[in-house]
């Protein structure tokens, strides 16, 4: 259990470093992206899921 707040917390570090560092970036990116219909938005979670899969696969296995 410990482990799964670590790695939330790790999430939110991230999460926070676009908003903190670039704030113009982020928001034209979060601009863009408010614009993508529901299917674009599915695939790109979709690729994420996966690329965080592969990560968690190949730094555990």
């Amino acid at each position: 259990m410990k482990a799964f707040w670590i790695a939330i917390g790790l999430v939110l570090i991230l999460e926070g470093l676009g908003p903190m560092l670039a704030p113009r970036g982020w928001r034209a990116m979060m601009a863009e992206i408010s614009r993508f219909d529901n299917n674009q938005l599915r695939r790109v979670g979709g690729c994420l899921v996966v690329a965080g899969l592969v990560i968690v696969y190949t730094i555990i296995g």
